[in-house]
């Protein structure tokens, strides 16, 4: 025992003497805290200090915590909104700094349910391209006017296209006239036009532009959270691409439906598995899509909606507070029904700006395992849950493991929809 008080007593003298002479880094990346951190009031965080250093609190602009000093750690408990500062002390002198921003409480319902997806998409993609036989042999219109698959048509003739049947009359008008189609096409975030020919089918003898176009999109995935102040809701996880083009939609407008699992297609090693879902009919709209982005799908919801599991205001975790270790979704696998699961985050990564694939997780629950064999489509956007806070979303499978796959943390999906829970703090 007494060696080992002289071995610390000699370790902390060494320290404290590189301090001195300059050796700040090496002791402060022993201090496992970011320069920068933002709690919620009510929240308690556990710091690894690894060494003997004490704590002064400054609550230089109302913002009020307290730290509980133990022997290799530090619990800071915040109390009230606001900016302080913490300093990390060694034998009396100053090792680290640490920025504190202290937010207003705040709490979301998760989800779990299984919703349908229903997207209009802005104007109509291209998902295609035929060829057209003419008395000149096999062409195509839309490949001639250089018409890429994945383009957005927008305009033809100075009118707004909306959906597919807007384009048939200005087809069938261009061929009888000879007249081109001025068209407006979005590609890729920029604008420009073209003229398409419409060409004549000799076996039909109707006019083609010879392009697969589509106007809309349906799937079916799960609820992730909703905020019950401004109704607003984030689901999936991730971004719906055209299945044809793999491109990500753009929304113009949109549907979420309330959703029946009728079977599972159980996963496998590299077949990942995949639930199916009957849409409810359209009297059964939940809410409104206005965002699908790489975070999700998002909107307002127009129904009220229940789990049935835990329907009450849940407090969030930020990034940098999700650790390894269990934790639960709620997702359904049968009928309507939204069931609690056990999962193990094995990795997580404290994001300082938004980033998707934030956790790496794994299925645990030796039910779902028997069910789904781990996670399969449908499944993405499941709330995760852990020690009572909603941290994330499901996102991906691993396709060599369906046991395994990606989360994101619900800090960015929040933000993505529209939800600002810093500026919160400022406003109150």
């Amino acid at each position: 025992m007494k060696r080992d008080r002289i071995r610390k007593i000699i370790g902390t003298c060494l320290l404290v003497s590189l301090v001195a002479i300059g050796f700040f880094q090496p002791i402060k990346d022993y201090i496992a805290i970011p320069k920068e951190l933002t709690l919620f009031e009510g929240q308690d965080l556990k710091i690894n200090t690894s060494l003997p250093v004490s704590a002064t609190i400054d609550g230089k602009d109302n913002a009020k915590f307290s730290s509980i000093q133990e022997k290799e750690s530090l619990t800071i408990s915040a109390l009230e909104n606001g900016e302080g500062q913490m300093i990390f002390e060694m034998a009396g002198l100053p090792v680290k700094k640490v920025d504190v921003n202290v937010l207003s409480d705040f709490k979301v319902i998760p989800g779990g349910q299984s919703i349908g997806v229903k997207l209009n998409t802005v104007g109509v993609l291209v998902v295609g391209h035929h060829q057209i036989m003419t008395e000149n042999g096999k062409k195509s219109p839309g490949e001639i006017a250089g018409v890429q698959v994945g383009d957005i048509i927008t305009e033809i003739n100075g009118t707004r296209i909306e959906k597919m049947s807007d384009v048939t009359p200005f087809v069938q008008e261009a061929g009888k006239t000879g007249n081109p189609l001025n068209l407006v096409i979005t590609r890729e975030n920029e604008t420009f036009k073209t003229k398409l020919i419409p060409l004549k089918d000799k076996n039909d003898h109707a006019y083609r532009i010879g392009l697969y176009i589509r106007d809309s999109a349906a799937g079916i995935g799960t609820m992730t959270f909703y905020h019950p102040e401004t109704k607003k809701y984030g689901a999936l996880g991730h971004v719906i691409s055209d299945m044809d083009t793999k491109k990500p939609i753009v929304v113009q407008d949109g549907q979420i439906v309330r959703s029946t699992v009728t079977s599972i297609q159980k996963g496998s090693n590299g077949d990942p598995g995949e639930k199916l879902a009957r849409f409810s009919g359209g009297k059964d709209v939940i809410g409104t899509i206005t965002r699908n982005s790489p975070f999700g799908i998002f909107g307002k919801l127009t129904k009220q909606v229940e789990n049935g599991v835990m329907d009450k205001p849940m407090p969030i975790a930020l990034s940098h507070e999700v650790k390894e270790g269990p934790a639960k979704i709620l997702t359904v696998v049968d009928n309507d029904k939204v069931e609690e699961f056990d999962i193990e985050i094995v990795s997580t990564v404290p994001q300082k700006f938004p980033a998707t694939k934030g956790m790496v997780l794994k299925i645990t629950d030796e039910k779902l395992l028997n069910k789904t064999g781990g996670i399969v489509q449908g499944m993405s956007g499941s709330p995760i849950i852990q020690d009572g806070k909603v941290i994330g979303a499901v996102t991906h499978v691993f396709v060599n493991d369906p046991t395994s796959g990606y989360g994101v943390h619900l800090e960015w999906m929040l933000n993505e929809a529209g939800i600002d829970i810093y500026e919160q703090e400022k406003a109150s």
